[in-house]
């Protein structure tokens, strides 16, 4: 399950999405993440979807590569259908002893679920196409306005960097310490939840270890070259928009505009659609 994480990692191939500005991915991922809990019926749903496949189809990511990502968020998908099943009131539908299923139930476990599963897949495509430097140069570009309210922007931006470069670091250190144990007799593999959940425990203490060498390390690295957020730097390669970059923009404001419009949609007839919220 740790290999199958990939927040974080690059996916280095040539099409439209990497070569788009980052910020413009950034406010992509941000609307689309907003349009996911703004939707109110199917048809909102219906065009987050679309909007969803066309984004993979133009990154040119293999699809298996970006669903491995959901393998990591089965057990809280499960958890979050479990308790919205269960224990949302309405109509009810099936009645299994205390617990019992309601019509409502089932439509916020759908709603949940494809909400979940759509966030990690627009994120996933976000770090797949952008590398760190790039997404800390549009996180500070784009973010810079806020400068004037006394924002320190640059320091988040080397966060957030610093955060997305770790990942894929720590996900190989896992891995690593995995195999270490596991060439000593240490048994990840099988057993149920609550024995795997037992068994991850050993790998905490040296995962930890290392995490904070790590960290421990860069500060003394940034500390002896001087590092200062408040210095004016250059860039090799300053972000400038591109007529592409435009266009999607334009795309991004015709698909919230029709996100909003879809919660004035109402069929009536044969088939009646019920809010879906």
């Amino acid at each position: 399950m740790i290999r199958d994480i990939t927040l974080g990692q690059y996916y280095k191939k040539d099409s439209i999405v990497h070569s788009l500005d980052p910020r413009v991915k950034l406010v992509a991922t941000l609307v689309f993440l907003v349009s996911l809990f703004i939707s109110t019926n199917i048809f909102a749903y219906l065009f987050a979807t679309i909007f969803l496949i066309i984004a993979i189809y133009m990154c040119r990511v293999p699809f298996k590569f970006i669903i491995r990502g959901l393998k990591s968020l089965l057990i809280l998908l499960l958890i979050s259908i479990f308790f919205n099943l269960f224990l949302t009131p309405g109509k009810i539908v099936l009645s299994l002893g205390i617990f019992k299923i309601t019509k409502e139930g089932i439509i916020i476990a759908i709603k949940m679920a494809i909400r979940l599963i759509y966030l990690v897949i627009g994120s996933s495509i976000l770090t797949l196409t952008t590398t760190p430097s790039k997404l800390t140069d549009g996180l500070e570009k784009g973010l810079s306005f806020l400068k004037v309210f006394k924002v320190p922007v640059a320091e988040i931006a080397l966060m957030m960097s610093i955060a997305l470069r770790f990942i894929p670091i720590l996900i190989e250190e896992v891995d690593k310490i995995m195999n270490a144990q596991m060439s000593r007799g240490a048994d990840f593999e099988h057993g149920n939840i609550i024995e795997k959940a037992k068994s991850l425990i050993p790998l905490l203490i040296p995962l930890f270890v290392s995490a904070f060498k790590r960290a421990n390390d860069l500060a003394y690295a940034m500390e002896s070259r001087c590092y200062s957020s408040d210095a004016i730097r250059t860039k090799l390669r300053p972000l400038k928009y591109k007529k592409i970059d435009y266009m999607t923009y334009a795309y991004l404001l015709l698909y919230i505009i029709l996100i909003f419009l879809t919660r004035y949609i109402k069929i009536d007839g044969i088939i009646k659609f019920e809010r879906f919220l």
